[in-house]
């Protein structure tokens, strides 16, 4: 009989401690809104940051500063801005030193996700490019009915005053749509004495500009954020629809690098192209500019 009392206490004592257990390991599922992914009955917690690989003119507009912190509040995750051109936030995204690239040259966007770096594509927002040139339009080029005659008057224009366009030179969006345009029209930039590639940022690139009083061409965002520091440049053709700009996300493909945190990348997506975000980037800029910078195009 001691014997049996001895066996049901032990007994009792196993099936106490696997009843403990067992509830340390089922944690309670919490709303994936407040920062945790529900996975059947157990809860996936985030890293602490992620790696965002991104065109400048989301940087030097100002709109990153603006978002990001919300999605800081959101989820509890730091969001680690690379700002470069975006031949280079590709290449990081190629190499897996990111977790999810904000670019717009839809080409090789389409390319990233084709050979497999990038999971899709998703819409975010999209402006237009503009050229600058020295105030006052002395080279005439605002009234030129298409891109093509704008492009013909501006390179008169710069050899007969002597002046330069420059480029980014930086493998970026912008220096790609900028070099296409200027095959599209016929007009050979290698080797004219009129061309500067640069090889920097979008920013350094109109302070260069205005500080020659020369041309170039910028997205319409960063122009319009840095405005009150280049006093000796104008608009000096818009409008044309081979000047749009579109902006796409994609998350690298965990498939390729199994280090990444696809799912705060995720995340990231799903914020940038809600309709709580979709609309703030419709609002940036409205106040200081009188329009916005960007508009959303999250489909």
């Amino acid at each position: 009989m001691k014997n049996f009392k001895k066996w049901l206490v032990l007994l009792m004592a196993i099936i106490m401690t696997l009843a403990f257990v067992g509830c340390q390991q089922q944690p309670a599922v919490q709303d994936p809104e407040n920062g945790d992914v529900e996975n059947g009955d157990a809860v996936t917690e985030y890293a602490d940051s992620i790696i965002l690989a991104t065109t400048t003119s989301t940087y030097d507009s100002g709109l990153l500063d603006v978002l990001l912190p919300v999605f800081k509040e959101k989820y509890d995750i730091e969001v680690d801005v690379v700002s470069v051109g975006t031949g280079q936030a590709i290449e990081i995204g190629q190499r897996g030193d990111c977790d999810v690239i904000l670019v717009h040259s839809r080409a090789l966007e389409d390319q990233f996700v084709e050979e497999g770096y990038g999971t899709e594509r998703w819409d975010v927002m999209y402006n237009d490019f503009v050229y600058l040139g020295p105030a006052g339009d002395p080279g005439e080029i605002k009234d030129s009915a298409d891109l093509k005659t704008a492009l013909e008057k501006m390179v008169a224009h710069m050899e007969s005053a002597n002046l330069s366009f420059t480029s980014r030179g930086d493998n970026s969006g912008t220096h790609n749509k900028e070099s296409k345009l200027w095959e599209e029209v016929g007009i050979e930039t290698e080797g004219q004495e009129w061309y500067l590639s640069l090889g920097q940022g979008m920013g350094d690139t109109l302070i260069a500009t205005n500080e020659m009083e020369c041309y170039t061409m910028t997205d319409r965002g960063t122009y319009l954020a840095m405005k009150d520091n280049l006093p000796n440049l104008e608009i000096v053709f818009e409008g044309d629809d081979n000047l749009f700009n579109p902006y796409g996300i994609i998350p690298v493909n965990p498939e390729k690098h199994a280090d990444v945190h696809f799912d705060e990348a995720m995340l990231l997506v799903n914020f940038m192209i809600s309709d709580e975000i979709q609309e703030m980037i419709g609002e940036f800029g409205k106040d200081k500019f009188g329009q916005p910078l960007f508009f959303p195009n999250a489909k």
